[in-house]
C-alpha cells in the first residue's frame, strides 16, 4: 500500500471524497454538481478566506482515504496576521491506526507556519480526540462554544 498526500482535486469527487466525509459528519446527499460548485466556491479566487484541503490517496486503489482542511483567516490582530483553523480531519475507518491523521494535521500545521505565516493554528475536536491531538503537539486552550442552526 502506498499513500500519497496531495491537495484536493476536482476529480476527487470520483475517488470517494464525499463518502469519506460521511464518516466524520452529516453529508446528506451531495450531488456531483453540488460538490463541484462548492469546490469552485472554496478554491476560487477569493482573497479574504482561503482553504487548503489535503487528501491522502491510496495509490493502489486510487481512493481518497483521508482528508483535512486548513482555513486561512485574515485578521486585524497580530499586525494584520493570518490565523489558521484545521477542520474536517477524517481517515477512512479501514485506514485508521496508520498515522494518516497525524500526517495530514502535521502537514497542514507546517504549511500554516511556513507557507502562510500564520501566527496560530486552532483545531476544535470532541473530547475523545484530545489525547490524539495532544500527542502531535497541540494543547488545550480556551473553551469552544457553538450554536448549531437546524435547517
Amino acid at each position: 500500500m502506498s499513500i500519497k498526500l496531495r491537495p484536493l482535486d476536482r476529480s476527487d469527487v470520483h475517488r470517494g471524497h464525499r463518502e469519506l466525509l460521511s464518516q466524520l459528519s452529516t453529508v446528506d446527499k451531495v450531488s456531483e454538481p453540488d460538490w463541484q460548485r462548492q469546490y469552485d466556491a472554496m478554491f476560487g479566487a477569493s482573497d479574504s478566506v482561503r482553504y487548503v484541503t489535503l487528501v491522502a490517496v491510496d495509490s493502489d486503489t486510487d481512493r481518497v482515504v483521508g482528508s483535512a482542511t486548513l482555513l486561512l483567516e485574515r485578521k486585524f490582530l497580530h499586525s494584520c496576521g493570518t490565523a489558521g483553523h484545521i477542520e474536517d480531519v477524517v481517515v477512512h475507518a479501514e485506514y485508521r491506526g496508520r498515522q494518516l491523521g497525524t500526517q495530514l494535521v502535521l502537514e497542514l500545521m507546517r504549511r500554516a507556519r511556513d507557507e502562510h505565516a500564520c501566527y496560530k493554528v486552532t483545531l476544535y475536536c470532541s473530547e475523545d480526540m484530545v489525547p490524539f491531538y495532544k500527542r502531535i503537539g497541540l494543547r488545550c486552550r480556551g473553551v469552544q462554544m457553538a450554536q448549531y442552526f437546524e435547517g
